[in-house]
C-alpha cells in the first residue's frame, strides 16, 4: 500500500539562501507560520520563513482536513470562527482548488453520556449563534445514508468546511511567495541569537539572519528548540495513524466520527479514514518529565491515549535526542527532515474494519494509502499563543492539540498582530504560557 508521499526526497520548491536580515523570521512551515506570514505580507512587512524540511510536510498535510467549529473548545471558539471566514478568502486568493467545501461535521454518540456532552456544547454553540442542533436517532440515520448499526442521536454543524490539508497548506505557501514572502526550506533554525534578553538573530545552517522578532511555530519540534534556550513547555506529540480509500459512493458529503471511526469525504472521491479517538504516545524524557500536567487529561479520557515505551531515536522526545548543540554544528532538525512515523499496521486493519463494518454495503472499498503524523499536544487540549517574557520578541505559537489546520488562518491573523504590537480582538488569557508554571490548575478543553 503506498504511503504518504511527503518526504524530504521530494523537490525543493522554496530554495535558499535564506536572506541576512529580516523583519520577522517564522520557524515552521506549517499552517501556522504560513498563514502568519501572509497576514504580515498585508502589512508589507519583511518575512523570512524557515522550513527545515519541506512545507507542510509533517502534521500540517497529515491532519483529517476537517474545519469546524462544532467540539471546540469556548475560548479558541471566537478564532475559530473568524478563522472559518479567512479560508474562504484564502481559499479564492490563492486560485488553486484546494477542496474546500461547506458539507458540515457530524459526532455520532452511543451512549447517553455521549449526548449529555453534546447538550454542553449546545449551550456554547448558542452564546456564538453557531447553526450547530442535536439529532435523535431517527434524524441521525436519515442524515448518515446506510449505517449498519443505530445511534443514540447526534451533533451535527452544517456550516462546518473540509478541505485537502496536503494542497491547501502548500497552495497558501505559493501565494505567500508571490506577495514577497522568503520561504527557504531545506533550512533549520538551530538557535536563536540573544543578547541582554532580546532576540538579535537567528542561526540557521545556512548562516545568520539579522532580526529583532521571531514566531517559532515548529509543531512537535516547538519543545525542543525552546528547551535548549532555557524555557519549558509541556508539550508532547502523539502519533494518530490515517488511511485513505479509493473511489467509493458517496455515504455522507461531510465529516464525522463516532466511537470508533472518523471519516471525511475526500476530493478525489473516496474517505479520510482515522480510529475516532485513539492515538499512541511515545515514551520519553518529556513524557515523564511533564506526566503530572497530563493528569487531568487522562482522567478525563483514560482510553484515549496507548503507550509505546520509547520513542525512535530522532523524534523530538527521543531518549538519545540531543538537548544542546553549539548554533556552528548539526542540530536535531537536520538529522530529520521530515517527521515521517510508519503507520501502524494493527491501526489500519481497525480503521479499515470499522468503516466496513458501519457500512456493509462499501465491503469492496479498498484502502489506497496510509500515513500517520505527530501531534502535537498540551496538557489542556489549547495551544500555547504567547509572548515569551523572558526573551524579548520571541512568540510562540504551538501546541494546536489536532485543531492546527482549521484554526491556522485565525491563529495566523491573531499572531500577525501580536507581533505588530496591534489590538488582538480576542482574549488569549487562555493560551498563555505562564499558566503552566503560575499555579493554575490544568483545565481540559472538551475532548469532542
Amino acid at each position: 500500500m503506498p504511503t504518504f508521499p511527503f518526504s524530504e526526497a521530494d523537490p525543493i520548491q522554496f530554495p535558499g539562501p535564506p536572506p541576512k536580515s529580516a523583519d520577522v523570521v517564522i520557524i515552521g512551515g506549517g499552517v501556522i507560520g504560513v498563514a502568519t506570514a501572509l497576514f504580515l505580507a498585508r502589512r508589507n512587512i519583511s518575512v523570512t520563513l524557515l522550513e527545515k524540511g519541506r512545507i507542510a510536510a509533517e502534521q500540517s498535510s497529515r491532519n483529517w482536513g476537517w474545519i469546524r467549529k462544532q467540539g471546540r473548545d469556548a475560548d479558541e471558539l471566537p478564532i475559530v470562527i473568524e478563522a472559518s471566514r479567512h479560508w474562504r478568502q484564502l481559499a479564492e486568493e490563492c486560485g488553486e482548488d484546494i477542496g474546500l467545501k461547506q458539507t458540515g461535521v457530524t459526532y455520532l454518540a452511543s451512549s447517553d453520556r455521549e449526548m449529555a456532552r453534546f447538550e454542553k456544547f449546545m449551550t456554547i454553540a448558542a452564546v456564538h449563534e453557531i447553526d450547530t442542533r442535536l439529532l435523535n436517532a431517527r434524524e441521525t440515520t436519515g442524515l448518515i445514508k446506510g449505517m449498519s448499526r443505530s445511534f443514540k442521536g447526534a451533533m451535527t454543524t452544517p456550516s462546518d468546511m473540509r478541505a485537502e490539508p496536503w494542497l491547501a497548506v502548500p497552495a497558501l505557501a505559493r501565494l505567500a511567495a508571490r506577495k514577497g514572502i522568503k520561504l527557504v526550506e531545506n533550512c533549520a533554525a538551530r538557535a536563536l541569537e540573544i543578547s541582554a534578553g532580546r532576540i538579535r538573530g537567528v542561526w540557521t545552517e545556512a548562516g545568520h539572519i539579522e532580526t529583532s522578532s521571531v514566531l517559532l511555530a515548529g509543531g512537535a519540534w516547538s519543545s525542543l528548540f525552546l528547551r535548549r534556550h532555557g524555557v519549558s513547555i509541556p508539550q508532547l506529540s502523539v502519533r494518530s495513524t490515517v488511511a485513505a480509500t479509493e473511489a467509493t459512493p458517496e455515504v455522507y458529503a461531510g465529516a464525522a466520527a463516532g466511537e470508533h471511526i472518523a471519516f471525511r469525504r475526500r476530493q478525489d472521491g473516496g474517505y479520510t479514514l482515522a480510529a475516532g479517538g485513539s492515538h499512541l504516545l511515545h515514551l520519553g524524557p518529556d513524557a515523564f518529565r511533564h506526566a503530572k500536567k497530563y493528569l487531568p487529561a487522562l482522567m478525563a479520557n483514560p482510553f484515549g491515549s496507548r503507550y509505546s515505551p520509547a520513542a525512535p531515536a530522532g523524534y523530538p522526545d527521543g531518549w538519545s535526542t540531543p538537548r544542546h548543540w553549539a548554533p556552528d554544528s548539526q542540530s536535531p532538525f537536520e538529522r530529520m527532515r521530515v517527521l515521517n512515523p510508519a503507520p501502524e499496521r494493527s491501526g489500519l486493519r481497525s480503521i479499515e474494519r470499522n468503516f466496513r463494518r458501519l457500512f456493509p454495503q462499501l465491503d469492496a472499498v479498498r484502502l489506497k494509502a496510509s500515513w500517520a503524523g505527530m501531534i502535537d499536544a498540551m496538557p489542556d487540549v489549547v495551544p500555547i499563543v504567547d509572548k515569551v517574557q523572558a526573551i524579548v520578541g520571541l512568540v510562540v505559537a504551538t501546541g494546536m492539540s489536532g485543531h492546527g489546520f482549521g484554526i491556522g488562518p485565525g491563529i495566523g491573523r491573531v499572531v500577525a498582530d501580536m507581533i505588530q504590537g496591534n489590538q488582538i480582538g480576542h482574549d488569549l488569557t487562555r493560551f498563555r504560557l505562564s499558566r503552566f508554571s503560575d499555579g493554575s490548575a490544568i483545565r481540559p478543553g472538551p475532548a469532542l
